[in-house]
C-alpha cells in the first residue's frame, strides 16, 4: 500500500522543518567567512522528482524560490499550486520546442546553453507578449557530458544574448564536477564568477546572479561568490515517490 497525501504532508512538513535550518545554517556560516551576509544568497529549493507535498511544506516554511528539472513536471505543479505560488525556476537542460510551455510556467530558465536557444526564447517571448529572465549557463568543469557556453567564447556569445528584444540576461549558471575535491570544485566556481566580470564589463545589460552549488558544495559556492544554490536531497532527503 502506497503512502496516502496526509502522510506525505506530514512527512515532508517535518523534513523540511529540520532541514531547512540547517541548510541556511550553512549558508550564512559560508557567507559570514565570505564577508558577505546571508541574504546576498537566494535558496532555490529543487522538488524534481517529489510529490506536491514537499513543495507545499516548502511554501509553508518560507521559500518562494522552486526549481524543476523537465517541464513537464514543472507544469504538473504549477498547475496545482499556480503561477503566483513561488518564484518557479527551470533549472534543467531546455530543448527548443520546449520554450513556449517552458516560458508559461517559469520565472526564471537558468539553464540557456546556446545562442541558438535564446534567439528562440527571444521570438517566443515577443510572440507571446512577455520579457523572458535567463541565465546563461557555462561549461567551466571542461566536462564534455556538462552542457553550456565554453568560458573563452562566452563573453561575446552572453554579449549578443543580452542584446536580443524581449529577454533580460540575469546572470549567469553552471554546473560543477561531482568530485570531492575542494581544488577543482573551488576553480569551476571561480571561473564562473571570473567569466560573469568578463562578460559585464563588456555590456551594462547582463545582471549579477551567479547560480552555482547545490548539496554537497554550496559552501565553496558561496565562497567563490555564488548569489544562487539549488538545493534539493538537503531539505527534502531522497526522493519517496508518490
Amino acid at each position: 500500500m502506497g503512502i496516502g497525501s496526509l502522510e506525505f504532508g506530514a512527512l515532508y512538513q517535518a523534513r523540511v522543518a529540520e532541514n531547512l535550518p540547517r541548510v541556511r545554517e550553512r549558508i550564512a556560516e559560508a557567507a559570514t567567512k565570505a564577508g558577505r551576509t546571508a541574504s546576498s544568497v537566494r535558496l532555490v529549493a529543487v522538488t524534481k522528482g517529489h510529490p506536491v507535498a514537499a513543495l507545499r511544506a516548502a511554501l509553508g516554511a518560507g521559500l518562494e524560490d522552486l526549481g524543476e528539472n523537465r517541464v513537464e513536471e514543472l507544469e504538473e505543479k504549477v498547475a496545482v499550486l499556480g503561477r503566483d505560488a513561488a518564484t518557479w525556476h527551470m533549472i534543467g537542460h531546455l530543448q527548443r520546442r520546449w520554450v513556449p510551455r517552458a516560458l508559461h510556467v517559469a520565472g526564471l530558465i537558468h539553464s540557456v546553453d546556446s545562442l541558438r536557444l535564446a534567439e528562440r526564447i527571444s521570438r517566443v517571448a515577443g510572440e507571446s507578449g512577455v520579457q523572458a529572465r535567463l541565465l546563461v549557463q557555462v561549461n567551466t568543469s571542461g566536462e564534455g557530458s556538462k552542457k553550456g557556453l565554453d568560458p573563452g567564447a562566452a563573453s561575446e556569445q552572453v554579449g549578443r544574448m543580452a542584446e536580443l528584444p524581449n529577454l533580460k540576461v540575469e546572470g549567469l549558471m553552471t554546473m560543477a564536477p561531482l568530485v570531492d575535491d575542494e581544488a577543482v570544485l573551488s576553480a569551476a566556481f571561480r571561473r564562473l564568477r571570473e567569466t560573469l566580470e568578463t562578460v559585464r564589463s563588456g555590456t551594462p545589460l547582463v545582471g549579477s546572479e551567479l547560480s552555482m552549488g547545490m548539496t554537497n558544495d554550496l559552501e565553496i559556492a558561496v565562497r567563490e561568490g555564488s548569489t544562487m544554490v539549488r538545493i534539493g536531497t538537503a531539505l527534502f532527503g531522497e526522493r519517496t515517490g508518490a
